[in-house]
């Protein structure tokens, strides 16, 4: 797939590949958002938990941004998994372009 689509399709299509390599993932998933004890109603939500331990973010953008890694571990963080990839499927090498991984700041002290 080429860039230039908007992120809904990339969403779609790695949907696909997920359920085509049988790989166990929840889509648009909502994270509970608790502020000093309190369950805040809000919709926190990232793209991809996958195998309930990667978080996937993905966005179709020019450029990556800080806010987008800040929002990225903050769902790392939220729901306490080791691994966050954030992709940007507006590129032309995903490999060398798109991709960047963060490990929980927990999961950095494990040996």
């Amino acid at each position: 797939m080429a860039p230039g689509l908007c992120e809904d399709v990339y969403h779609k299509c790695l949907e696909r590949e997920f359920d085509l390599l049988d790989i166990q993932y929840e889509s648009e998933l909502e994270i509970p958002l608790i502020y000093k004890d309190l369950n805040i109603n809000c919709k926190v939500k990232c793209d991809f938990l996958v195998e309930h331990a990667i978080i996937v973010e993905i966005k179709s953008v020019e450029e990556l941004h800080k806010i987008h890694k800040a929002q990225t571990m903050n769902y790392m963080n939220l729901l306490k998994v080791p691994k966050s990839i954030l992709v940007n499927f507006n590129v032309y090498n995903l490999y060398s372009e798109g991709t960047e991984t963060f490990v929980s700041k927990d999961f950095k002290k494990l040996s």
